[in-house]
């Protein structure tokens, strides 16, 4: 499926560290659209149907037993086919290097070559994996995120209301920060959602009456995270005596973030109420309700037993 987004081939080949075997190339002007990749072992016998040239083309080593057995001739007429359609670029795996004759074909149709030492099943899905990131919905939410016990705790509220407190008391606990202020959040497929900051704000936290505080240079690299899956949402909100605030937790409220619904509990503010050990008891009730234990129902099943034995 396309899309309206693009990464430059010189972005990947400086993720992944690549080499370049057509220097003379801008790689600037290479652009891929689609997370998909391909691996063009019937192209190269010239079979194109249904084949999508917008693809990264993924060279391993069954391709290049094939072409070894080619002639110079037969494989630029293979590579002068595959290049007519405009392929974003072609990779080669497991340390294999392109001949001369697909680098001239190459460097005459502007198509970049690269390589890595990799193995072509793991690179190709850390190619995916990186690209999905890149197309991935995407959309910008106001709160502070949060590493506690491996649990993506997002904190939501009103600005002023103690979400960057919570954050930095969490982090003096042992925890990691992700974003203060604003959290980019992106879904790389129907079931998860990863949080990180905008690069301007990373590793910082403002806080009001002091300013913007250095997490990382303060507290160290241990303190903070580049990306985190968002497993939780803390809403905090003006304690009310109106309002009714679930005691027990029997049902679970959501947030729908890009179409994903994230468990979220409302947290009523009061003066004496520790935020970060609230959040903290939060993040590891969350963590045993997905390990299948409910302290809730365990709670209900008590009090139905000792109905029944009365």
């Amino acid at each position: 499926m396309g899309t309206n987004k693009s990464v430059t081939i010189a972005t990947v080949q400086e993720r992944f560290n690549l080499t370049n075997f057509t220097p003379e190339l801008n790689l600037e002007d290479a652009k891929v659209t689609v997370a998909d990749v391909n691996r063009p072992a019937l192209q190269l016998h010239g079979f194109y149907e249904h084949f999508e040239p917008s693809r990264i083309q993924v060279i391993g080593n069954v391709e290049s037993a094939y072409l070894a057995k080619k002639s110079d001739e037969e494989q630029a007429v293979s590579f002068a086919q595959l290049f007519s359609h405009e392929i974003p670029c072609v990779i080669f795996c497991r340390g294999e290097k392109p001949s001369e004759v697909l680098i001239q074909e190459a460097n005459k149709a502007k198509i970049p070559i690269l390589g890595t030492d990799r193995g072509t099943s793991e690179f190709m899905s850390a190619l995916i994996y990186s690209l999905n990131m890149d197309f991935a919905p995407y959309t910008t939410i106001h709160g502070v995120l949060v590493d506690v016990y491996g649990e993506g705790l997002l904190i939501t509220g009103e600005s002023g209301i103690g979400k960057s407190e919570a954050a930095l008391e969490l982090i003096r606990r042992g925890h990691r920060l992700v974003s203060d202020d604003v959290v980019e959040i992106r879904r790389p497929n129907n079931e998860r959602l990863y949080g990180r900051a905008p690069s301007i704000t990373q590793y910082l936290i403002e806080l009001r009456g002091i300013g913007i505080i250095d997490v990382k240079s303060l507290y160290g690299v241990e303190a903070v995270k580049d990306e985190q899956r968002i497993d939780l949402v803390i809403k905090l909100e003006d304690w009310s005596k109106e309002k009714e605030y679930d005691r027990l937790g029997m049902t679970d409220e959501y947030m729908n973030i890009l179409g994903i619904d994230v468990t979220c509990h409302s947290l009523p503010i009061r003066p004496g109420r520790n935020l970060a050990i609230i959040c903290e008891a939060a993040a590891v009730n969350h963590r045993q309700k997905k390990m299948g234990y409910n302290a809730a129902e365990e709670l209900y099943r008590r009090v139905q037993n000792n109905m029944t034995s009365c």
